[in-house]
């Protein structure tokens, strides 16, 4: 059986519109001690990221404590919503949670981003059979692996957990079929 610990980010400082470099706050970064502790007797192999610093930072302190690196890995970014700042985000996300491939003019749609999202995940279960790993996460690619694998996660269930950060979903596998999903919120 292969675990695959999904990290969704703690606290970001939403002062700061660049999704790429936007830090976490400092309720953020003191939560990441317990992302630490959570993790630590999981008998994590492997650590895997989303290029994005709030993913990285959140599990940095565990990465630095077991001498594990952290492996970049592009396609686990958050979705991209469009050149500029979206300040209707629930209006815009329940839009693409109804409609799959709703996207704005720059920007990706659910079934993008879930696309790519699985298509990592399933790189790395190749490589690490029966493996705890580690990957560090946002809350839309998150629910939307989630729900290539749950059929009932649905707009509710992402609104349900749009607030937990930090957050840890375990997903167990048997190859690519999945075992179970169990859920941590870690505050």
């Amino acid at each position: 059986m292969t675990k695959v610990y999904f990290v969704r980010h703690a606290k970001p400082d939403f002062s700061i519109k660049d999704d790429l470099i936007q830090p976490l706050t400092e309720e953020g970064k003191n939560d990441c001690r317990r992302v630490t502790e959570f993790l630590l007797n999981r008998n994590i192999i492997k650590i895997f990221s989303s290029p994005y610093k709030r993913a990285i930072d959140t599990i940095k302190d565990f990465a630095d404590i077991v001498g594990l690196e952290i492996n970049i890995i592009e396609d686990f970014r958050e979705r991209k919503i469009d050149s500029i700042w979206i300040e209707d985000f629930d209006k815009f996300a329940k839009e693409q949670w109804n409609n799959f491939d709703y996207k704005l003019s720059d920007g990706e749609s659910l079934n993008e981003v879930q696309k790519r999202n699985i298509t990592a995940l399933r790189h790395i279960l190749k490589e690490n059979v029966n493996e705890n790993i580690v990957i560090g996460t946002h809350g839309t690619a998150l629910s939307t692996i989630i729900s290539y694998f749950d059929k009932d996660f649905n707009y509710n269930e992402f609104e349900r957990i749009k607030n937990f950060m930090p957050f840890v979903v375990c997903i167990s596998f048997d190859g690519e079929n999945i075992i179970k999903i169990e859920e941590f919120t870690l505050k």
